[in-house]
């Protein structure tokens, strides 16, 4: 019977984990193998041969240097092989080169035609396997215990390969992969990677066509992590709502109550003309454990659990006593704050999926920060899709103009974003020990890991007032967000690990004001070399000619297959509602993006009547203050005159070339489409597997 019960299993676990693997994404994002930007060299390396984007510096170069002659390997082939080998680590791509996201290895994969039918540019590891199969290589980085495969022990640090590897398969086999288009996944094939830009084809957007199925008015839009075709919206006040989605082309208009609130936290939050309840965010596990989050404004004269550390302090050389020294505003220093505090959904529901209500008592504070001045203050809390922490948006702090250069101090929390642990939470030792702003912990991998300078809770920096960002759904090292400009400026940037995205130095592509350029003595203040510029941006003038002022609304990467012409561009807008724009990557994978200002319209048979903006065909939207995505993946305009959905193109009378004809069958209420059908099938397919496993243990 145990004999049995192991070998079920040892069968199930295998499915299970198959299972669990079959989808991971994986991206060709430039990233570097410590998951951070490329920087910019204006030289070639003195060793190894990159310029411009490269993930190495002159000392890094230096050290694969001393490395190469380190191996001392006789034969010039087979060296030239090896060099190009090891300064694969400063190729613009060596994150995927080397498989980073499944772990450390010691070379990058070369490209193999063995293991594969699919066409690479080259067998790069027969290639090499020929060259240096009978030649000495010192500390050989094709050890068999540096990558984790099975091998004679090595009795010298003196080896051939034909002494490690049996053939040329086993080599090969551990050693070698393809580069295919299906996961965007690359190899190397010992030259640095040249993407393929014939490949890259814009489809001509002709509109973006919308219909009106909601006459509220919401600033967050969050679908539900079980999947359904349902999703939480929420407005400035401080009231959450649960809604259900209505299916494309069914006519209907949203279901949402505004008389029962999921949760009511008015009580709570300080709502005013630039404060208010400005995020929330649902635990991945919602439907396990019903905790979710609420990021919003509170005054500490009118709340006693308002009373978090003022941003301003001796530590970035701020003295909370001058901040209003010139102000017209009778606000104490720090008197209005930012804070993420933790909700629970238990109890309230034998099922938390069918949950219709939640306790709006606070479970713990997670982060209060006081702020120095009354706007820029961000407040966007997300998860990330694939590591689970939370993310939190912070403005530079306000003041015009960021006075103290709190964006670009390295000890300020504002102007980041930051990265936390809600799931590993500290005890109150910790917290005071840590100096942490609340109940969470910092992960091991956050940037300061490597920059002890860095507040251990920030991820990236240099920004004025990150409105609205998003993980793509296909891709999660795509992170992009909306950043609001000042005076001349708004932008969207791609934020990786460690990223500086250069405010107050400069604002969208251009260099700020001298005065704003000007970094004080005081403070650890980050370097204004290697700052990231944004993938797209648009000036106020070109876009509001009468006020000249803008403030971008960050949108999605589309991924709904409603409008396909739209699939993969990143949609976002501007707050004024005259504006919106499809960014698309080209060449695909390469972090660069082609912006096209697209017409919208709305859809004459809208489930809501559509007005339009007088002696205009552009809908009356009012504001746009954010945008949303569902478990369907199709993409809402959340506005002041309501909610908007992106529809058929064909409905507008807009030409799409790969639009089809959709089929009238209307998927169950609770089950979503697209990627959702997908997650509930795995889902079944998980329980069945389980029943499996029990029904071993019982037999």
């Amino acid at each position: 019977m145990m004999s049995r019960f192991g070998f079920g299993f040892a069968a199930i676990l295998s499915l299970l984990t198959h299972l669990l693997l079959f989808s991971q994404p994986s991206s060709s994002l430039p990233l570097c193998t410590d998951f951070r930007a490329p920087t910019i060299s204006n030289t070639q390396l003195a060793f190894c041969p990159y310029n411009g984007s490269v993930c190495c510096d002159s000392a890094k170069d230096l050290q694969l240097q001393n490395h190469f002659q380190a191996m001392k390997i006789p034969d010039s082939t087979c060296a030239s092989l090896l060099k190009s080998i090891l300064c694969a680590s400063c190729d613009p791509f060596s994150a995927e080169l080397f498989r980073m996201d499944l772990g450390q290895r010691p070379v990058p994969v070369l490209c193999n035609t063995t293991n594969s039918s699919k066409p690479v540019k080259s067998s790069f590891c027969s290639t090499v396997w020929d060259t240096c199969k009978d030649v000495t290589i010192i500390n050989s980085p094709f050890a068999p215990s540096l990558q984790g495969k099975a091998g004679s022990p090595i009795t010298s640090n003196s080896s051939t390969l034909t002494q490690l590897w049996q053939s040329e398969g086993d080599f090969c086999d551990a050693f070698g992969g393809t580069s295919t288009s299906d996961d965007d996944s690359l190899c190397f094939d010992g030259q640095p990677v040249s993407l393929n830009t014939t490949e890259t084809v814009l489809v001509p957007l002709k509109g973006l066509c919308l219909e009106k199925i909601g006459d509220g008015s919401y600033i967050n839009m969050v679908s539900h992590p079980d999947g359904s075709n349902r999703a939480f919206f929420s407005n400035l006040p401080g009231k959450i709502w649960l809604a259900t989605i209505p299916e494309q082309d069914s006519g209907e208009a949203l279901k949402l109550d505004e008389s029962n609130p999921f949760v009511d936290l008015t009580d709570q939050v300080l709502f005013d003309t630039t404060f208010g309840m400005l995020g929330m965010a649902f635990h991945p596990n919602f439907v396990q454990n019903g905790r979710f989050f609420a990021s919003y404004n509170c005054d500490k004269l009118k709340s006693p659990v308002c009373d978090g550390r003022c941003a301003c302090n001796s530590d970035v050389n701020c003295d909370p006593s001058k901040l209003n020294a010139n102000a017209t505003s009778p606000a104490q220093p720090c008197q209005y704050q930012s804070v993420i505090a933790e909700f629970s959904a238990n109890g309230t529901s034998s099922n938390i999926s069918r949950a219709m209500n939640a306790n709006p008592a606070e479970v713990r504070r997670i982060f209060t920060l006081g702020l120095p001045f009354t706007n820029d203050h961000g407040g966007q809390i997300l998860f990330g899709p694939a590591d689970g922490y939370l993310y939190f948006m912070t403005g530079d702090g306000g003041g015009r103009g960021d006075p103290y250069n709190f964006a670009q101090n390295k000890k300020s929390v504002l102007g980041k974003i930051l990265r936390l642990d809600v799931d590993d939470l500290p005890s109150e030792q910790e917290i005071n020990r840590l100096g942490l702003w609340g109940n969470y912990t910092v992960p091991r991998d956050n940037p300061y890991s490597e920059d002890k300078e860095l507040e251990p809770e920030i991820w990236a920096m240099g920004f004025r007032n990150p409105w609205r960002c998003s993980f793509d759904a296909e891709r999660p090292h795509y992170f992009a967000c909306g950043d609001v400009g000042l005076d001349h400026y708004e932008e969207v940037d791609l934020v990786t690990k460690g990223g500086n995205y250069g405010w107050r130095i400069y604002e969208g592509p251009v260099l700020s004001s001298p005065q704003q350029q000007s970094l004080s003595s005081t403070g650890k203040l980050a370097s204004s070399s290697n700052l990231i510029l944004p993938i797209s941006s648009y000036s106020h003038a070109d876009v509001n000619k009468n006020l000249g002022s803008a403030a971008i609304s960050g949108g999605f990467f589309y991924r709904s297959q409603t409008d396909p012409c739209m699939y993969g561009s990143y949609l976002y807008g501007d707050l004024y509602a005259y504006d919106i724009w499809a960014a698309a990557e080209t060449p695909k994978n390469s972090g660069n993006f082609t912006t096209t200002k697209i017409p919208f319209s709305c859809a004459g048979d809208s489930p809501l009547q559509c007005s339009s903006v007088p002696n205009s065909t552009l809908p009356a939207l009012g504001y746009i203050f954010s945008f949303g995505e569902d478990n369907r993946k199709d993409v809402f305009v959340l506005a002041r005159n309501g909610v908007y959905r992106v529809v058929r193109p064909s409905r507008c009378n807009y030409t799409c070339s790969k639009e089809s004809v959709v089929s009238s069958g209307k998927p169950s209420p609770s089950s979503p489409s697209n990627g959702g059908q997908l997650a509930r099938s795995q889902m079944q397919w998980l329980h069945f597997l389980l029943l499996l496993l029990v029904l071993a243990c019982l037999y």
